[in-house]
């Protein structure tokens, strides 16, 4: 056998909810995302921690959508913060949101952030000074792209996540991956940042460098924007929830996925939207 190759990485089992259970039970996640242009990726990055269940979600977005944000999820604990002149996160919001995200059991950057310099500082921020695990997602993969993965990373105190699309994989790695070479190339990228990497697509592959899994449920109706959304959130909450990094991220995939057929049978595949996933999650973990 060859010693390189990775194990098969098994889906963990979430236990039952004891009947004593409160919100801190089941884990504090914190959402940092959305700006002028992309309000929406919060408020589904939201709604993919909470129909997976996590006891609480706080939401970090730049004032300038806090208006159009809360109506949208109003279980979520607002977290305000200055907005730079696009409406993303000013150099000035770093500090607060940082001591935000050390206080959470998990932590999801990304999603609708822009590429701004308050959102470049606060990726720094986070990667060097928060202990607990950290989803990076969207904008936060090609800021992290830009700055150079390796560099930045290695300062890193805690479990990171990656979890990018094909695009965001090309920029991260400085190259197109052959769809044959997809796992192999997943592999090799969490080899070499000793991070959790997510490589969406059809067939997402979940690899933390020594173990890995190709996901076999979901549908091309999942392919839209803002899938990745609910997906960022999703896993988050499983972070904060199992001690197992990469056993987590491979069933936030998993149960995604499954959802994303419940939501294909019940509407046809062309008209799911990511709500639909993230209204079915609590399905898909009761199945």
């Amino acid at each position: 056998m060859d010693r390189d190759a990775p194990a098969e990485l098994p889906l963990p089992s979430l236990p039952p909810r004891a009947a004593a259970s409160h919100k801190g039970s089941f884990g504090s996640v914190l959402v940092l995302a959305g700006c002028r242009r992309y309000p929406g990726a919060a408020i589904l990055a939201a709604l993919g921690a909470g129909r997976m269940g996590a006891g609480l979600v706080q939401l970090a977005v730049p004032d300038a959508i806090v208006a159009e944000v809360v109506p949208a999820v109003p279980f979520a604990v607002m977290q305000r913060a200055a907005s730079d002149a696009d409406g993303a996160f000013d150099a000035e919001s770093v500090p607060g949101l940082l001591a935000a995200a050390q206080a959470a059991d998990a932590v999801v950057l990304g999603p609708g952030l822009g590429q701004g310099d308050g959102a470049a500082q606060l990726l720094a921020a986070l990667v060097d000074a928060v202990a607990a695990p950290l989803v990076l997602d969207a904008d936060a993969l090609n800021l992290l792209a830009a700055a150079g993965p390796a560099e930045l990373l290695a300062r890193r105190p805690g479990p990171t996540v990656l979890t990018p699309h094909p695009g965001e994989f090309a920029r991260l790695v400085a190259g197109e991956t052959p769809p044959n070479a997809r796992s192999a190339a997943a592999l090799d990228l969490a080899r070499a940042l000793r991070c959790v990497v997510v490589l969406k697509g059809a067939g997402s592959v979940t690899t933390d460098g020594r173990r890995l899994r190709v996901e076999t449920a979901g549908n091309p109706g999942m392919a839209t924007g803002g899938m990745g959304d609910v997906l960022a959130g999703a896993t988050g909450t499983l972070l904060a929830q199992l001690d197992d990094p990469a056993a987590a991220c491979a069933l936030a995939v998993h149960l995604h996925a499954m959802a994303g057929d419940l939501a294909a049978r019940e509407l046809g595949q062309a008209a799911v939207l990511p709500e639909d996933v993230a209204a079915r999650l609590g399905r898909a973990l009761d199945a």
